[in-house]
């Protein structure tokens, strides 16, 4: 009788365990800086937002929360120099229209992006890149754990405020430091910048002194819009994907 419960038992554990889901992903925002910053995430058309969309984070903290389950893309980035004045709460990058909650909406360049699908592929693959195309206002990096295939660390760890090209400094209250750096295309808006009409494919946009002034600090990063796709990684079930601020 105990023999025919503890097969019972074994063929019950065993059931479950082929039964059960994988651990579900966890995405988590680290603030490394030495002051609060203020994470955002948009998804795509026809996803939800995570984390109603914006969040404060102070210095050397951390946010975790559960990706959802079913596929999903979007991009995160974080604002800096936030405020509340006269009742309205406003950012001096990466503002997404005077929200703390962005909600949907998206940020105001420059601003550091990460960009993310994930659940996607017969691997469970979660793809994530860094891209600088909408110029720069913080290091960052994304960190994947415990992933299979190409899982590497990417972003940009150099403060590119220290170095940026006059031409694409961004300057904020109330002393006039410089708190981003602008692509060429904000900078200048020609087509060719930014990658528009004639210039919008592979073959016609191409990079420039500005894009190249990014890529040389950071060469894992997308620079301009047509930048190459195998900046892109694809891990295939990471347990968790970090997004570090000031690494």
């Amino acid at each position: 009788m105990a023999t025919s419960l503890f097969s019972l038992s074994l063929l019950l554990i065993l059931c479950t365990l082929a039964t059960a889901s994988p651990p579900a992903l966890i995405l988590t925002v680290v603030n490394n800086c030495p002051f609060t910053i203020w994470p955002a995430i948009q998804p795509n058309a026809g996803h939800p937002a995570l984390e109603r969309g914006g969040f404060a984070l102070s210095t050397l903290t951390h946010r975790s929360f559960p990706a959802p389950s079913g596929h999903w893309s979007g991009r995160f980035w974080a604002r800096t120099g936030c405020s509340y004045s006269h009742g309205r709460f406003s950012c001096a990058t990466g503002d997404c229209g005077g929200r703390l909650e962005c909600d949907g909406h998206g940020g105001a360049a420059p601003a550091t992006l990460a960009q993310f699908s994930l659940h996607h592929g017969h691997a469970d693959f979660s793809s994530y890149g860094v891209s600088l195309v909408d110029g720069f206002n913080l290091p960052m990096t994304v960190t994947p754990h415990e992933g299979k295939g190409q899982c590497p660390v990417v972003g940009c760890r150099a403060d590119l405020l220290a170095t940026c090209p006059h031409a694409l400094q961004v300057r904020g209250p109330p002393h006039g430091a410089i708190v981003g750096c602008k692509s060429g295309c904000a900078a200048f808006g020609t087509d060719e910048l930014c990658c528009r009409n004639h210039y919008n494919s592979p073959q016609t946009c191409k990079a420039s002194s500005y894009s190249e002034f990014f890529k040389h600090a950071c060469p894992a990063t997308f620079t301009y819009a047509h930048d190459s796709p195998s900046l892109m990684h694809e891990c295939s079930a990471p347990r968790e994907l970090k997004v570090i601020f000031c690494h």
